[in-house]
């Protein structure tokens, strides 16, 4: 018997990347996300989980006192100034939906607050601004 993981999670407004924006935050200790983040620009839900994987990364390479080595040379071609090293660490999964119909399904069926929170303001498209005229006229002129 399967079961029902839906509408544990919470939408709450926040910021990515400096624009406005939302976020998922669990509301129940079931769900299986450990959050999920809307980029506005791409109009993209990132979704983590709880599953965790084994990945390589790039990290810096530390000393006794636990710092950064610093490099004989000035800066690699990265433009690091610290030793690094490949490690084995583990990440949680991620996900990423991207179309707009899926991700209105996805908010209705974890979010407990999708009826009343309005996220579908942040799929539209923003509006332009005119530029101010730069030509003087008798009224403009100070």
């Amino acid at each position: 018997m399967a079961e029902n993981i839906g509408q544990n999670m919470l939408l709450i407004t926040s910021a990515f990347r400096g624009m406005k924006s939302f976020n998922l935050i669990p509301a129940a200790n079931n769900c299986p996300f450990v959050e999920c983040l809307f980029d506005p620009s791409s109009r993209t839900l990132v979704v983590i989980t709880k599953t965790c994987k084994g990945s390589y990364h790039m990290v810096p390479k530390l000393d006794d006192n636990g710092d950064p080595v610093r490099l004989k040379v000035a800066r690699r071609e990265n433009g690091k100034t610290f030793k690094e090293e490949r490690r084995m660490v583990d990440t949680y999964s991620e996900f990423y939906i991207s179309e707009e119909k899926e991700i209105f399904d996805f908010l209705n069926a974890f979010a407990i607050n999708a009826k009343s929170f309005k996220y579908k303001e942040y799929f539209k498209e923003p509006k332009e601004e005119k530029p101010a005229s730069k030509i003087i006229t008798p009224a403009t002129a100070g």
